[in-house]
């Protein structure tokens, strides 16, 4: 059985709304895009997506690791892993695992070293994110590569956006002084760390040693 899965209400009612209020097309599906970009997937490999939520980021981990690959999603709230299988369902994807659990808990789930893993936009929430961390980077095989995709305030003249990333913050319950990429630039062999959207979107990829 996978670890004790908390409550997560605010991301219970609002999760067939999610994809559609989150900003996604507007901001953080740039994010995604460049950040699986950097990782360097290959066909046939085998990739985490912990903190899949509704799994906007499936559809490019799949189309990288192709129909011999496997994706494994994990996220601690069944309604947006209720969405999920929707998404997996009506593009009848067959290497698509979903699991619930919580993130850095997904040990119980892999029993093989990974390949590679994403944590998009999901250790600025939880709670223990440096234990979650240091557990997901223990399912990456050494050489493997690892994503960290997070937010943080808007800088420059893109500051005149902190309300809506503020409104953001707070529906998603992220921290935004976190900045948890600096976990990976710190751990991570030769990182990587791409700036997008007005300083609001970091991406971090690299190697694990």
């Amino acid at each position: 059985m996978l670890d004790d899965v908390p409550s997560l209400p605010r991301y219970g009612p609002a999760a067939r709304c999610y994809d559609v209020l989150s900003g996604e097309r507007a901001v953080y599906r740039a994010g995604r895009e460049a950040g699986v970009a950097a990782l360097g997937l290959r066909p046939g490999q085998t990739v985490l997506d912990l903190g899949c939520g509704t799994g906007l980021t499936l559809p490019l981990l799949v189309d990288a690791v192709g129909p011999t690959g496997a994706v494994l999603g994990v996220d601690a709230s069944a309604a947006m892993l209720a969405q999920a299988r929707v998404r997996v369902a009506e593009h009848r994807w067959t290497n698509v695992r979903l699991e619930q659990g919580v993130l850095g808990g997904a040990e119980p789930v892999v029993t093989e070293p990974a390949d590679a893993a994403v944590l998009a936009y999901s250790l600025s929430i939880v709670d223990d994110w440096v234990l979650a961390w240091e557990r997901v980077l223990a399912r990456v095989r050494p050489g493997g590569r690892v994503l960290v995709l997070d937010t943080t305030w808007p800088t420059g003249s893109a500051r005149l956006l902190s309300p809506l990333a503020w409104l953001a913050f707070t529906l998603g319950g992220v921290d935004p002084e976190r900045r948890p990429w600096r976990l990976a630039e710190r751990d991570l062999d030769d990182p990587r760390h791409q700036v997008l959207k007005g300083g609001h979107v970091h991406a971090v990829t690299g190697t694990r040693p």
